[in-house]
Parts: structure tokens; C-alpha cells; sequence
């Protein structure tokens, strides 16, 4: 089936080279799509992509540029032309909307019906409702994940397994609802946009996200005590939140509610926007929460700008980039005290450390780890932390009680003792060699992760932790810059294409194959984002394009 949607007729009458901005869906429609996918919430659709899909694309080009120049030199530096805005010690951001006024345990994961009650029932005090790197942007999971939180704000969500277990939301207090969209590179195929020159595009992924999310909800979560929220990702400039704060304003005017009622957490996940933290806040002054330690995109982050920039720029095994290194240490840092200094929350970021209820000694190792993870945070300022299973929530909560007590949050803590140098940010001097292990775990992890998300995954639990998009982007990309930086192993093996083939190929005989798995595709996959001369942005673009196809 084939909708569209037409934007409001601009001002000026269309002429033969002026014509209505039409939103087209192109994806099937399934049980009961047709209650996300209305006639209204399409025009709405069609209108921000009308307003804002231009900039959208001006800001991607941005992008390019800023890795290009990084790439070949140019070290990113706080900029002298937002100089007067960190110097100016009175502005102040909106803060918390209502219910996000104690952060300190979030939990966070994928929006299908099963894991949304889970989410809901968990204790948390917040539910980061992944429509991002925990979810597999197939068209089912986009709009039934929509159906999922469209159902659970009106208390009417419940769901069946194949065995008939039954599932219902049973909590007395559900946790606030913080939905992150995908991030502005990302498209939606399954929806086609046609500009007024008659240009036509795949839909943005985060227009399609945030308008669907916000049209059919905000209204509702108002009525419920809390608002519409959002989780910003994979933000690199201020003039990135600039863009979001004007859909934001526009938004609010659209459907009639005050301006400010949406409230945004930023995720500084990228290396160039650690360098502008206190500007995104500022853009975003009417309408942001917080600040939150996007650690495993932010390590991808590294590795993407300074792939090419030498040894210097070579971390060793992902294992090893832990929060206490150097680049590690001084971004989150920074952006306590940034966060603190303007009112804002800062959250912090996830362990992926995950219990296994079979085994008791790896539940034991991981409560272990996730408290020290959590105390650390704690003690440095953060306000709240994230974790990935519910089991894991009284281990952080303790941590945060033991330092907030009965406190929401402790941003009165202004971290006046942090002082951070741009080159403090990029320091990647970690001193451990990378070992066969290592690129072992990154090729298989990575395969796993991927087949696992081709089929419809976002959120996957390998050998006793949680991969999501982020981490398998490390994983392969360590492989691409070892490889192109000439490394080896700590043995001396050489890490060379013919050496990772050598690893796909045991990988691909060790896991369990199945009728319709995706284990080819997968390897194909990682051999094109990972053994390729060139060295694709996000292994999600082209994995997406190809093989996520109208019938998913």
C-alpha cells in the first residue's frame, strides 16, 4: 500500500518550478500501521522535512568537511567564534521537565513490545526508549516500535510470547519515557520525501522518528505528568543542536503547547562535540535536560577522525579503552563541570557488563565491575548512569544513593578542580600492545553483532556483554586502522586483510548456522566496512541500504 501526505502549501503560489512538498510511504503496511501512519501525523511528517531537511543536509556536509580537515591535520580546538558564549557565566539551561527530576538509574534498550514492558516494570527511574543503535532500523521495528510506546503511554500495552506467557505492565511507578530517535545521518527508505524543486530523497530517520513520536504522544505525555523527551545521538556541532532546537520550537507551535515543554539530553558521543559542549547547551537553552557520556561512540568517534593520523592515534584492545584513559578521563570530565556550571544533568554512560542468570560466577563478575563503573561516576559528579539490564539496577542505584542520599542530583557540584587542554582530548596514549585475542574478539564480535542485526537485533548479549551498533563500529574499525597502520600483534604477527580473512573464516566455522541465518551477509558486511581502501562513516549505511529490504 502507497500513502502520501502533502505539506501546507507554501506563501507564494507554486509555479512549474515551485511544487508541493509530498511525503510518499513506500513501506507495507501492516496491523494496525495505519494508527501511527494517519493522514495528519504524514502532513506533520511532510513539514518538517519541508522546513528543515535542507539544513539537514548542509549540517551532514559539515560534517564531512570538519572529518576531512581533521584528518589531515588539524586538531579540533575550542572555537575563538563561541569564545564569548563559554566566558559568559549567567545563562542557564531550562533543566529537568517533570519526572526527569531524579536520573540516577537509567535503563535503557529497544522498543518492542516484550522488552517496553520489561523496561517499564524495571525500577528504573528513567527508560531510554531506543529507536537508535539498540534497534534494528527495519520498517516493522521503526512503526511497531512506535505502536510499543504509542500503547504503553495510554496503559494499554501487553504482550504474548509463542509459549503463551503473558506479559503486562505491573508497576506502580513506570520510569519516564526519554525516546531517542536515529541520528541525523540516517535515512528512511520506506518513506520518501519530494522537496518544492521536485527533488526526491529517502526520508531523514530522525524527522521520521521524533515526528511520529511526537504528534501522536506529546499531548498524552503532558496529561500523564511528564512530556515529550528526547535522547539527541551522534550530535558534532552546536549548529547540529541548533538545527533540533528550531524542529523543537516549530514542533511545539504545530501542536499548540508551550514553548520549552520538550526537553532534550544531548549524548556527547562524538569527538567534536566534547569540543563544543557548553554551545550545544546554549542553542538548546530553552529545551535541554542534560548532557549524557556516549563512551562506546565516542571511542568510535576517536578512531573514525584519527584513523589515518599515525601510531600515536592506534588504541590496543577494546577491552582496554576504559573509562580511566586518558581521552576517556578528560571528556567526561569536562562534561560534569560543563554540564553543572549551566544547570544541566550529566549522565553517565554504560557498562556493558551484563549478568547471566545461569551462571552465578559471570552475574558475580558483572555486579562487580558495574559497581565500580557506577561508584566512579558517582564520586565524579554525574547525576545519574545508565544500565543495560534490570538486574543491574539496585547495583547502580547504591552507588548514586550512597553519594546523592535523598538529593535528585548533585549539580550544585561544580568540578571548579577540572581543568582540560585540547590536547588532553585527544590523548590516546594507553601503552598496551594489541593482542590476537583482541582482533580475534573484534572480528567475531562484530560478525555476531552484525548477523544478529540484519535479522531484525539492535541490542544483542555476546559472550557476557551488551553490543549494540556502537560497539560493533569499534570493533571494526580498530580492524581498519590496524591494518592500515601497519600493526601487529603483541607477538608480531602482522594484521594484514589476508590475516583478518583468515579470522572471518574461523569465525564463520565456529558459530552455530542455522536455516536463514545471516551469517554471509554478515561477513560481507565486515569485509566492507572493515577490509575496504576506503573507510565507510557508519557500517550501518550501507548494511541498511542493501540488505534491509521493503519486506522486513
Amino acid at each position: 500500500m502507497t500513502l502520501t501526505a502533502t505539506g501546507i502549501a507554501p506563501v507564494t503560489t507554486p509555479t512549474p518550478t515551485q511544487i508541493t512538498p509530498t511525503l510518499v510511504v513506500r513501506g507495507r503496511m501492516g496491523d494496525r500501521y495505519e494508527e501511527i501512519l494517519t493522514p495528519a501525523a504524514l502532513d506533520f511528517l511532510a513539514e518538517l522535512h519541508a522546513r528543515f531537511g535542507g539544513r539537514r543536509h548542509d549540517r551532514l556536509a559539515a560534517r564531512m568537511r570538519r572529518r576531512f580537515e581533521i584528518g589531515n591535520g588539524q586538531d579540533p580546538t575550542f572555537r575563538d567564534d563561541t569564545a564569548h558564549i563559554r566566558d559568559d557565566a549567567e545563562w542557564r539551561v531550562a533543566g529537568p521537565g517533570p519526572g526527569l527530576e531524579d536520573r540516577r538509574v537509567e535503563i535503557t534498550g529497544p522498543t518492542d513490545p516484550k522488552m517496553t514492558i520489561n523496561a517499564l516494570n524495571s525500577g528504573a527511574k528513567v527508560w531510554l526508549a531506543d529507536q537508535e543503535d539498540a534497534t534494528s532500523p527495519t520498517w516493522r521495528n521503526v512503526i511497531e516500535g512506535q505502536l510499543s510506546l504509542f500503547d504503553a503511554i495510554r496503559g494499554q500495552l501487553t504482550y504474548t510470547n509463542e509459549a503463551g506467557k503473558e506479559y503486562r505492565v505491573t508497576a506502580e511507578r513506570t520510569p519516564t519515557i526519554v525516546m531517542r530517535p536515529r541520528g541525523w545521518h540516517l535515512m528512511e527508505k520506506h518513506m520518501e520525501f519530494t522537496d518544492r524543486n521536485g527533488r526526491t530523497l529517502a526520508a531523514s530517520g530522525s524527522l521520521v522518528d521524533f515526528g511520529l513520536y511526537f504528534f501522536h504522544n506529546a499531548a498524552q505525555l503532558i496529561a500523564n505528568g511528564r512530556g515529550p523527551y528526547f535522547y539527541l545521538p551522534k550530535i558534532e556541532s552546536s549548529e547540529e543542536a541548533k538545527l533540533w532546537d528550531d524542529v523543537f520550537t516549530y514542533s511545539e507551535q504545530y501542536v499548540g503547547i508551550p514553548h520549552g515543554t520538550i526537553r532534550a539530553t544531548v549524548l556527547i558521543e562524538t569527538l567534536p562535540a566534547a569540543f563544543e559542549m557548553d554551545e550545544i547547551l546554549f542553542e538548546l537553552r530553552d529545551h535541554i535536560a542534560g548532557l549524557n557520556a556516549g563512551r562506546w561512540d565516542y571511542i568510535f568517534s576517536m578512531i573514525k577522525n584519527y584513523r589515518g593520523r599515525g601510531a600515536r592515534f592506534v588504541l590496543p584492545d577494546r577491552s582496554q579503552v576504559t573509562m580511566t584513559v586518558p581521552f576517556m578521563r578528560a571528556y567526561t570530565e569536562l562534561l560534569v563541570q560543563t554540564c553543572h556550571k549551566r544547570g544541566a544533568y550529566a549522565i553517565g554512560g554504560m557498562s556493558a557488563f551484563i549478568p547471566n542468570r545461569r551462571d552465578p560466577e559471570v552475574t558475580r563478575q558483572a555486579f562487580e565491575k558495574v559497581a565500580a563503573d557506577k561508584k566512579r561516576e558517582a564520586g565524579d559528579g554525574f547525576d545519574g548512569t545508565w544500565v543495560a539490564h534490570p538486574d543491574l539496577i539496585p547495583v547502580a542505584q547504591a552507588e548514586f544513593d550512597a553519594v546523592l542520599g535523598d538529593r535528585p542530583n548533585q549539580v550544585d557540584r561544580l568540578r571548579e578542580d577540572v581543568q582540560v587542554h585540547p590536547s588532553q582530548l585527544i590523548d590516546c596514549h594507553i601503552g598496551l600492545p594489541i593482542s590476537a585475542a583482541g582482533v580475534y574478539g573484534n572480528v567475531s564480535v562484530a560478525i555476531r553483532y552484525i548477523e544478529a542485526w540484519l535479522r531484525g537485533l539492535g541490542a544483542v548479549a555476546i559472550d557476557n556483554l551488551m553490543e549494540d551498533a556502537a560497539t560493533a563500529e569499534i570493533s571494526r574499525s580498530q580492524v581498519w586502522q590496524w591494518i592500515h597502520q601497519d600493526r601487529t600483534t603483541e607477538d608480531g604477527t602482522p594484521i594484514t586483510r589476508d590475516y583478518i580473512e583468515g579470522l572471518i573464516a574461523q569465525v564463520l566455522s565456529e558459530v552455530e548456522r542455522q536455516g536463514g541465518d545471516r551469517f554471509d551477509d554478515a561477513a560481507a558486511v565486515f569485509r566492507d566496512v572493515a577490509l575496504g581502501a576506503e573507510f565507510p562513516t557508519f557500517l550501518t549505511l550501507g548494511a541498511y541500504a542493501t540488505y534491509l529490504t521493503d519486506a522486513d
